[in-house]
């Protein structure tokens, strides 16, 4: 959420960021309101100081013996007047509360403009992609005619859009998982948790999820407002949710494995073939929680992070700016990283990590503690997938198969698959 008192002192010039994401900030409603909220929130601060003054007039008047029957009076109405304003400011809060809620972070300055994917920015390429003397299949086409890939047998149980691996895929799919962890955790210094896949609304408020994205999400059918995890994000980052951090304590950097759930609303068409875009896939999700000092430095360390894991199993990849407007709603920056898939001929989405500063804190009332003076400020966030493991794992079949189907393994990935070079076609 944006700052209230920036919207308030810099209304033109906030509307004017948000016209570069694509976002149209209705200037005079907010004003309207803000407006009126200032009136009442006067009157209601009018009101009370003639209260306590004629509350104290009460008390001299009884000292001496005075009649105060007139001053109760005015007293009682001067009580009622001022519950009216204040529960009319109460209202006009709410309705401002609302509205913020629903406008977008700013961009950074440095975040390039334009309207849509088409005029991201190129940052750098790692790797380049393997020249075949054959043509290369998609994963698809690998994974189906040994069995490793099976989206009938889920489609059966569950719908369209979802997997089921078996045998040396689901074992590759574990190792992935399993890398990711480990070299987060042991070289880059990241504390593993295990979460909730399961969440509520205000965890979902916290993060930016909602309001806007709910049609994205997967909403359990009981009175408890529940829904299940889009992203590992949403429990790590609420984790700071109404807590006063100390200053020493960050950063804080947290990773967990989770099942990630989203409806994929409004993309149907898109990626139907294969396991790119499914409704059930699974992370390792990066989260940092710092100081606002340090979270653009942060937000380059965590994305080299993730790209790390791309570099140890051998994948080329490029790392790309988002544009102001291909920006997700919480974000200020954003960088994607999108590896080399053979199959497609083409860069795919991997890793989108992200600095949304101060704009979910706000939304969480995540804070932390000024050693030097005691007071308090908002801590910056920050996101990246470290990485997507079915898309991984897309990477690795297309990257490293053979001309008689044969998956060759990374080598990083060898240990945790029993010293195993390669899976047969056989």
């Amino acid at each position: 959420m944006l700052d209230p008192k920036l919207i308030r002192q810099s209304l033109q010039q906030v509307a004017q960021q948000l016209k570069k994401r694509g976002f149209s900030l209705d200037i005079d409603a907010l004003g309207a309101l803000e407006a009126e909220r200032k009136t009442w929130q006067m009157k209601a601060e009018s009101l009370q100081n003639e209260r306590n003054t004629r509350s104290k007039s009460i008390g001299q008047a009884k000292a001496k013996g005075e009649d105060v029957t007139s001053l109760l009076s005015s007293v009682n109405t001067l009580g009622e007047e001022l519950k009216e304003a204040e529960g009319r400011l109460d209202e006009i809060q709410e309705r401002l509360h609302s509205m913020l809620a629903e406008i977008p972070n700013v961009p950074q300055d440095s975040v390039p403009e334009g309207a849509s994917e088409e005029e991201n920015v190129e940052i750098r390429c790692w790797g380049m992609p393997r020249v075949f003397d054959f043509q290369p299949k998609d994963h698809v086409d690998l994974g189906l005619p040994h069995g490793w890939i099976d989206f009938d047998s889920a489609a059966q149980l569950t719908g369209s859009r979802f997997v089921i691996l078996r045998n040396e895929i689901a074992q590759l799919h574990r190792a992935l998982i399993q890398l990711m962890l480990d070299i987060h955790t042991q070289k880059h210094g990241y504390e593993e948790i295990y979460v909730p896949f399961i969440v509520n609304r205000n965890s979902l408020f916290g993060t930016g999820q909602l309001p806007n994205l709910e049609e994205d999400l997967f909403k359990l059918k009981d009175d408890r407002d529940f829904f299940l995890i889009p992203t590992g994000e949403v429990p790590l980052t609420n984790l700071v949710a109404d807590r006063i951090l100390n200053s020493e304590d960050l950063p804080l950097k947290m990773t967990a494995h989770t099942p990630c759930f989203r409806s994929e609303a409004g993309s149907y068409g898109k990626d139907t073939r294969g396991m790119i875009r499914q409704h059930q896939f699974e992370k390792v999700e990066l989260v940092w929680i710092v100081h606002p000092e340090k979270s653009n430095e942060a937000l380059e360390q965590l994305t080299q992070d993730a790209e790390d894991i791309l570099k140890i199993l051998e994948l080329p990849y490029r790392v790309i700016a988002l544009c102001t407007g291909d920006l997700g709603f919480a974000s200020s920056k954003t960088y994607d990283l999108e590896v080399w898939l053979p199959g497609q001929n083409k860069y795919r989405e991997i890793s989108s990590c992200s600095n949304t500063e101060a704009f979910q804190a706000r939304r969480l009332q995540a804070r932390f503690r000024l050693k030097e003076t005691g007071k308090t400020e908002w801590v910056h966030t920050l996101n990246g997938s470290g990485l997507a493991v079915g898309r991984c794992l897309v990477a690795v079949l297309e990257n490293y198969q053979e001309k008689d189907g044969t998956i060759r393994i990374p080598k990083a990935l060898q240990p945790y698959l029993q010293g195993r070079t390669h899976f047969s076609a056989d």
